[in-house]
């Protein structure tokens, strides 16, 4: 088993197609086959189910993927640690966002990375915190945010921001945006059927722990993951949701919605969720690593307000 061998198997894998992975990795496709049917030999079992679509992983190639993804990637973490020590950072930065962070954060931190680090490539990810948390562990991720984060033997955490939540309500047919609905106590979400994500999505959990300190139950009407999903079910009336203000206001119709701050038990502070940076324990930063971390936070407090992160 080689390095070339993984990189082959994993296009092949990930494109689901040996003619695209060719086309990709700019190999001729009988060379490409030939590499993946050698670590298939080596390996005594396939890895690929090939067909007259394309191809797919077997079990043993999906297990494979992911040990593959993780090795190519310290080997190019690797790479780029000595080739810091020529000068200038290098190398692949891999950051994974939750998807509304992603909606506010991602074209800035671009932005700014490229222009801190011109010799290094910054590549995001989008996803629910759990399976950001599983590709920083596997050393798919460089640096993950996560909401309501969890200690962890093998992740360093530090706290990022605190994301103001808001009911998120159908806009009534011929309703004036002004003036605002006022605010809505966090025990009021117990009698409103709820649009959300299925467990163990960590707003979903965050929703249902902050009500349980208070002795009650969410109504959950519908489960659907995904922000854009929930905000359509929202919008055809199938109950409200409890989303962050950047999920409303980047959406395709914010003025399909009404919203309303959520506030703490104590009726004085808005009701709000964590976020966290994590990077591993394990693994040395990386000098761009390390800048894009730092740009990162500077992103989430660059407001001068470094407990909100809302639009």
């Amino acid at each position: 088993m080689d390095l070339k061998q993984l990189e082959y198997f994993c296009a092949v894998a990930e494109l689901n197609s040996f003619t695209r992975a060719s086309q990709l990795l700019d190999v001729a496709q009988p060379a490409l086959s030939r590499q993946v049917r050698q670590l298939e030999v080596e390996l005594r079992q396939p890895l690929l189910l090939r067909n007259g679509r394309g191809a797919t992983p077997t079990e043993a190639g999906k297990r494979l993927l992911a040990h593959a993804r993780g090795i190519l990637h310290q080997v190019a973490r690797a790479q780029e640690d000595l080739a810091a020590l020529r000068g200038e950072p290098s190398g692949r930065v891999t950051v994974g966002l939750p998807n509304s962070v992603a909606r506010t954060v991602a074209v800035p931190l671009m932005r700014a990375f490229a222009a801190a680090s011109p010799q290094a490539r910054l590549s995001i990810t989008e996803g629910l915190s759990a399976s950001l948390l599983e590709g920083l562990q596997t050393g798919r991720l460089d640096i993950a945010v996560l909401y309501n984060a969890q200690p962890a033997a093998d992740v360093e955490l530090q706290p990022l921001a605190d994301e103001a939540l808001l009911l998120v309500q159908r806009r009534p047919p011929g309703l004036a945006e002004d003036p605002p609905p006022g605010p809505i106590a966090l025990a009021a979400l117990a009698q409103i059927p709820l649009v959300i994500a299925s467990r163990p999505n960590a707003l979903r959990m965050h929703v249902e722990s902050s009500l349980a300190a208070l002795g009650l139950r969410a109504q959950v009407a519908m489960e659907i993951d995904g922000v854009s999903a929930i905000l359509d079910l929202v919008a055809d009336g199938a109950g409200a949701a409890v989303l962050s203000a950047n999920a409303v206001a980047h959406s395709l119709r914010p003025s399909a919605y009404q919203t309303r701050a959520i506030t703490q038990a104590n009726g004085a502070q808005p009701w709000t969720i964590g976020l966290w940076t994590a990077i591993s324990a394990r693994r040395p930063s990386t000098p761009s690593q390390a800048s894009a971390l730092a740009l990162l936070t500077e992103l989430a407090s660059s407001s001068g307000r470094r407990s909100t992160l809302v639009s």
